[in-house]
């Protein structure tokens, strides 16, 4: 027997449904090869079960049964329907939960931003008081650094005096290593958008002041100008001035010298 005709004989019952998975799997994977043969003949055996139906002789119910029938419709029609129970309610406990969840998230959310403001403040005052601390060992090494010039026997010190005698004097120190402290009492603000500025005068004859710090009295009027590193050494200097200067200072001297006082 070839496979075509093994295949035929279970065409017809798979077209009639009479078969079991199992059994029409090996016809399934043959049909699904494409065989045109068994798929033709698939066809012709469904089209012939599509007519059996109409074959059947018709046939009209007796009226024993139909009366039978009638009642069945009539009894069922007449008992009222029963109305389907409602859903129940959700429970109080499901409620509950669901409040205090959300009381939890809402708290959580809080106590969040909470810390994290608290986080931010904490870390603000350790930078400010880092930079606090900062400023006050660099007020201290200058303080150690300014006793150093003050006090050192290689210093040398001289007053540096005013062109207006009513103006205050000056007081100069000069380390030939750690550089100049000039400082004063009772010293007037420079005019607007200027400032005072210190000049190293050279003892070469022709040569041009150096320029050096520009500075401003505080509001008490005091000066204390730090200059750690002189444009020139103290032995080839004569003198230092100071003059009023635009604000940010000049190349060379554009007014008469405020203060002057000799270094050697």
């Amino acid at each position: 027997m070839s496979d075509h005709d093994q295949f035929r004989e279970m065409i017809e019952g798979f077209a009639l449904g009479a078969m079991d998975d199992q059994e029409c799997a090996p016809l399934r994977a043959h049909l699904a090869t494409g065989c045109p043969e068994c798929t033709k003949a698939l066809a012709e055996a469904r089209w012939v079960a599509s007519q059996l139906a109409y074959l059947a002789p018709s046939a009209e119910p007796s009226e024993t049964l139909r009366a039978r029938l009638l009642r069945t419709v009539r009894s069922e029609a007449s008992v009222p329907a029963q109305t389907a129970p409602a859903p129940a309610g959700v429970p109080y406990w499901l409620w509950a939960s669901v409040a205090a969840l959300l009381l939890l998230t809402l708290y959580s959310s809080w106590d969040a931003r909470r810390l994290q403001k608290e986080i931010q403040a904490v870390n603000a005052r350790a930078a400010a008081e880092i930079k606090q601390r900062q400023q006050l060992q660099e007020q201290l090494d200058a303080a150690k650094h300014e006793a150093h010039i003050l006090m050192d026997p290689s210093s040398k010190k001289f007053p540096m005096w005013p062109h207006d005698t009513e103006m205050p004097r000056l007081e100069a120190t000069w380390h030939p290593k750690m550089g100049i402290f000039v400082t004063g009492e009772k010293i007037p603000m420079p005019g607007s958008h200027h400032v005072l500025q210190l000049w190293l005068i050279p003892k070469a004859p022709g040569s041009k002041p150096m320029p050096s710090r520009t500075f401003w009295p505080d509001a008490d009027g005091k000066v204390v100008v730090m200059v750690n590193d002189p444009p020139q050494v103290m032995a080839d200097t004569k003198a230092l001035a100071i003059t009023e200067e635009p604000a940010g200072g000049s190349l060379q001297p554009t007014s008469t010298p405020m203060w002057v006082g000799g270094v050697s």
